[in-house]
Parts: C-alpha cells; sequence; structure tokens
C-alpha cells in the first residue's frame, strides 16, 4: 500500500479524498457505465462527473470523506462497489443516503458516520478509523472523533466481505459441524 495506508484488523488507516454534500449516485458512476458489476471497471469512472482524477489519485486503504446524504439518488448498488473498487477502504460522512449505507456494507464497504469528523477532514489528511470501537483518529490534526461502532455482525459481514460472502462462510461452518 502507498502512501502509509494500510489495514491493521479493525483499524483502517489511509489519506483523506473529501467530497461535499448531496454526492448522489449518478456522481458516484453515471449510469452509462453500469453495464458492469467488475469493481476494477467501475473503479475507472468513479467521481468522473465530479473529479474525473479521483481514480487516478487514490491509494489502496484510502478513505472518502464526504458531508450531508452522501449516496442519494438511486439504489444502484454499483455506487459503493465503484468506490471500494478504486482502494478506498473506508466512508465518513455526515450522513448517508440509507440504501446506499445498505448496499455498502452488503459488499463489505465500512462507512461511519461522524459529522465532526467530517466537517474536520481536510484533503490529504491521515486519518485512522477503528471499526470496532467507533473512533477516528485525524492523525494529521491529531484529534479524536467517535462514530457509532458496528455491531459485531455487521463488523463480520465487512470482514467477510460483504453479505454473499458472509452467508457462504456460516454454511459451511454449519456443514462442518
Amino acid at each position: 500500500m502507498s502512501r502509509g495506508a494500510q489495514t491493521m484488523g479493525t483499524k483502517l488507516r489511509g489519506r483523506v479524498h473529501k467530497f461535499g454534500d448531496h454526492i448522489d449516485t449518478d456522481a458516484i458512476i453515471p449510469a452509462r457505465y453500469l453495464v458492469t458489476t467488475d469493481e476494477s471497471e467501475l473503479a475507472k469512472h468513479c467521481m468522473e462527473p465530479i473529479d474525473p482524477s479521483f481514480p487516478s489519485r487514490v491509494a489502496r486503504g484510502d478513505i472518502l470523506v464526504a458531508g450531508e446524504n452522501f449516496g442519494c439518488g438511486s439504489s444502484r448498488e454499483h455506487a459503493p462497489l465503484a468506490i471500494k473498487g478504486t482502494g478506498i477502504s473506508c466512508i465518513i460522512a455526515k450522513s448517508f443516503a440509507r440504501i446506499f449505507y445498505r448496499n455498502a456494507i452488503n459488499i463489505g464497504l465500512p462507512i461511519l458516520e461522524c459529522a465532526s469528523a467530517a466537517e474536520e477532514a481536510e484533503d490529504g489528511d491521515l486519518i485512522e478509523c477503528d471499526l470496532e470501537s467507533g473512533v477516528i483518529l485525524n492523525l494529521t490534526k491529531g484529534t479524536q472523533h467517535q462514530a457509532e461502532p458496528f455491531p459485531e455482525f455487521m463488523r463480520q459481514i465487512i470482514e467477510s466481505g460483504g453479505l454473499i460472502n458472509f452467508v457462504r462462510r456460516r454454511l459451511e461452518e454449519r456443514k462442518s459441524r
């Protein structure tokens, strides 16, 4: 991982890429690219209408920070897939559209709601998120914020890489008993 981005169990660390309020799913991944569900192909066009250089600037493990109502618009699962495909490890926002929130968890992309962290963070800041405790550290500014931590079952879904992998793993565990 480049530029210090790393994963440490339930802790994620990466550089911030900051966006504003009401970023809708059409801005995250335009409809003309919905002919595939391949994360790496979608990633090439992630945030294209807002910042065409975004995919080329992301290092694996980086963190996307946004304002209010991130992921509003349609219910397409392609939006969190495109973000995940860029290598973004986590999204922090003031708030999320509920369907985006659900789709992100279902594909194993951690997202944290924390208005104070989202307001303070700036492009390039180094952030560390602890998914178990909900603590968000802005290592650049030396500040700490508290998001609602994920319940254990949601952390298991994320750690499994999404709901489908989580269910597969649970079914395999039952077969082996």
